[in-house]
């Protein structure tokens, strides 16, 4: 069957439907239905495993018009659950293309939708925040269920092991000559990887379920906390981890991760309404005064209320004044929201991996004068 030619169902669980055309595979998908404001970096967005169990509406109207291409992806395969486009481009043009969009997500197993107005779309979950949905694409042949059948799909709660779905297996390692890093993996971004091996980082990936005590095995001059899917309450073993590696080396948490280590110093985590998704986010370092464009994908936010007194906020939100970053007042500990390696988005908040490695020379030079870290 032809691009375009296929139906698609993208029924919501506020009882709001939408009817377009499917492309990728025929099948039928249950998520959280988010929005993203980026006008490139799909294929990175489509891997990122923060977007683990989630269908992604993009709101730049045109997606795969310069193609899919290897070395591009930010883990192994397509992470989110659905794809909703106003058009979805049948014919890429790029040097570097070895794919269509449909062709990607056929081959991944991911059902998209496009023909939609995606404006409506956003604007209703805008409206009425992120929510469930069910979205179908029909093989050749095949009719568009009817409503009953898709609402026995959205009456199932979606499980909440988000992290144990896309956390590494067993530990790896990313040989380097320079600092010895362990990267606890919530759903890592491959741009993580190469912002630490660009710094010739040393680098140890475990799992999200390690122990401290394994941590500290591998003698880290420092401890990055990486970003993730869903919510942070969902893991609590983590930040009892956090726990124990705070004050004795230095940590660097990353969206998720920041929000972990927020919960491991005493803090609050709540749910946003639809979430900061996309790589078009003003952020203010409140230390500097600078504002930087950043990239983000999350749904859950570290509350003011009720912030430890250990925390200062460093970074906040340009559009809404949420919380973007923190430091421990005492400790060699900080934390932003935003994505500082982005893939997608800009490289503003790149300097930070230099900053988190300013911070191991600052605790080892403390260490060796017989102080406590400050």
């Amino acid at each position: 069957m032809k691009h375009g030619e296929r139906k698609a169902y993208l029924l919501l669980e506020d009882g709001t439907a939408f009817e377009g055309k499917g492309f990728g595979a025929a099948a039928i998908s249950v998520g959280e239905v988010v929005f993203t404001t980026g006008m490139t970096g799909y294929q990175e967005t489509l891997t990122d495993p923060s977007y683990y169990r989630q269908i992604v509406t993009f709101t730049y109207p045109l997606i795969g018009n310069y193609g899919l291409a290897p070395g591009v992806e930010q883990s192994w395969q397509v992470r989110a659950f659905g794809v909703v486009v106003r058009e979805a481009a049948p014919t890429p043009s790029h040097r570097r293309s070895v794919e269509t969009l449909d062709e990607y997500l056929r081959r991944h197993g991911v059902p998209g939708i496009e023909g939609i107005d995606t404006r409506s779309l956003v604007r209703h979950i805008r409206r009425e925040g992120t929510m469930k949905g069910a979205l179908v694409s029909t093989g050749p042949g095949e009719g568009l269920p009817d409503k009953a059948a898709l609402w026995a799909h959205l009456e199932q709660p979606i499980p909440r092991d988000h992290v144990a779905q896309v956390t590494a297996r067993a530990p790896y390692r990313i040989p380097g000559q320079g600092k010895r890093v362990v990267l606890v993996d919530y759903g890592l971004k491959h741009g993580m990887l190469e912002s630490l091996r660009h710094r010739n980082c040393d680098i140890y990936v475990v799992p999200a379920w390690t122990p401290a005590s394994e941590i500290f095995a591998l003698r880290p001059q420092g401890v990055v906390l990486s970003n993730g899917p869903g919510d942070p309450q969902d893991i609590p073993e983590a930040a009892e981890t956090v726990r124990e590696l705070l004050g004795r080396v230095p940590l660097f948490g990353i969206c998720l991760g920041h929000q972990v280590f927020a919960l491991a110093c005493g803090g609050r985590t709540e749910k946003m309404s639809f979430g900061h998704r996309g790589c078009n986010h003003p952020v203010k370092d409140l230390t500097t005064g600078r504002v930087m464009i950043t990239s983000q994908n999350h749904g859950y936010v570290v509350s003011r209320e009720g912030l430890p007194e250990d925390l200062e906020v460093t970074h906040v939100n340009q559009n809404d004044g949420t919380v973007e970053g923190l430091r421990h007042r005492h400790l060699p500990a900080f934390s932003v929201q935003f994505h500082p390696e982005a893939r997608p988005g800009p490289d503003d908040a790149a300097e930070l991996f230099d900053r988190f490695l300013e911070e191991i020379d600052n605790a080892e030079a403390g260490v060796e004068e017989g102080r406590v870290y400050a």
